[in-house]
């Protein structure tokens, strides 16, 4: 009777085990948030729904490529931007980003095609004088997606980002009017196109409205990849006795930088004003006085999203113009190491009477 006993008892004891172990299995499964996968037969049906939101998972999927213009992406100003802005779209894993650069004009179609042909979500064209080149491709692939920056082009699948550079220039023009101690200024830009004679026209408006005594003198270098003219025509404009220089040249405008600095070295008291970014952060506060900022990084997160969440509009009636109103131009806070506090309040003035519509910004 014993041994029966102590026979059942061990039974019993197995049970339990077995029975602990299987659900000891099932916690796991639901813990890990893995299940075996049910058969295809069993699956619910999908039901229909108003476009939702991209996964996380279905927005990494997405592809968006950029191609610059000949000034290249390390150039220390507007493509460099741009594909800053895009690298973040990737680091918040929303996209997987990729550029192509251009050498020349001549690479504009075949770059902007690449991506087209590999069925990107949204290709990029950085600059004015891609317009014509993207332009011919949307035209030619009427599903894809494209957007340019600095240029409006006039097709249902592309959108066209613009700025209101003149309004940021009249910014960092108020600065040098008011800064300058010889009374001459000077603007380097780089090709003659109506982008940049945006910068010029608000540079110029800036200058006279608080110094009409100041002369300015104007030099296009017909580059904006082109360092060693950029740094030739700074060097004629500073032997002119001029001690400020504002430059909105791309990679020429880096040879401006170049020449002011070896001019510091030697003694001299003078000034650079960046474009695009914030240009201290790459020359130092030695020579940079200010910058004008020009948003291109938040304009390119700003469409690549409204491409993630579907919200895509295409045509010249929804191009965009970002101004000082919709902070897509500045200065930036580094302005307090060069420029002084009474400076920097006129400038806040100004941008008032700016953004009110009191003042309007020449544009050319």
């Amino acid at each position: 009777m014993r041994k029966m006993f102590s026979v059942s008892l061990i039974l019993m004891m197995v049970i339990a085990v077995v029975l602990t172990g299987c659900g000891k299995k099932a916690d796991t499964n639901t813990a890990a948030g893995s299940p075996t996968p049910k058969p295809a037969s069993t699956a619910p049906a999908a039901t229909a729904s108003a476009t939702p939101a991209p996964t996380p998972a279905a927005a990494a999927a997405m592809n968006i490529g950029m191609v610059t213009d000949i000034g290249g992406v390390n150039d220390k100003s507007f493509n460099q931007s741009a594909w800053e802005g895009l690298k973040k779209i990737e680091a918040d894993g929303k996209a997987k980003v990729k550029y192509l650069q251009s050498k020349s004009d001549a690479d504009y179609t075949p770059n902007l095609n690449t991506f087209v042909k590999e069925k990107y979500n949204l290709t990029w064209g950085i600059g004015f004088l891609m317009g014509d080149a993207l332009k011919a491709v949307a035209t030619q692939n009427p599903d894809a997606k494209l957007a340019i920056i600095d240029n409006v082009v006039d097709a249902p699948n592309v959108e066209s980002v613009t700025f209101a550079e003149n309004e940021g220039a009249f910014l960092v023009g108020v600065v040098a009017g008011l800064t300058t101690k010889t009374n001459k200024i000077g603007f380097v830009g780089g090709i003659d196109i109506p982008v940049i004679k945006r910068f010029e026209a608000g540079f110029k408006a800036g200058v006279a409205a608080v110094n009409p005594n100041a002369k300015i003198t104007v030099n296009y270098t017909g580059a904006f990849d082109k360092p060693d003219l950029g740094k030739a025509a700074a060097a004629t404009i500073f032997n002119d006795k001029a001690d400020i220089i504002f430059h909105a040249a791309g990679a020429t405008g880096n040879g401006v930088f170049n020449e002011a600095k070896d001019r510091v070295k030697k003694g001299e008291k003078i000034w650079v004003i960046g474009v695009d970014k914030d240009q201290s952060l790459e020359f130092g506060d030695d020579v940079t006085l200010t910058s004008m900022l020009k948003r291109v990084d938040q304009a390119i997160i700003r469409v690549s999203n409204d491409v993630i969440a579907g919200k895509f509009k295409g045509g010249a009636a929804n191009a965009v113009v970002l101004g000082l109103k919709d902070n897509g131009v500045g200065l930036p806070d580094t302005s307090t190491k060069n420029v002084t506090p009474d400076i920097l309040k006129k400038v806040d003035e100004y941008k008032a009477k700016i953004i009110s519509g009191e003042i309007k910004v020449a544009d050319k």
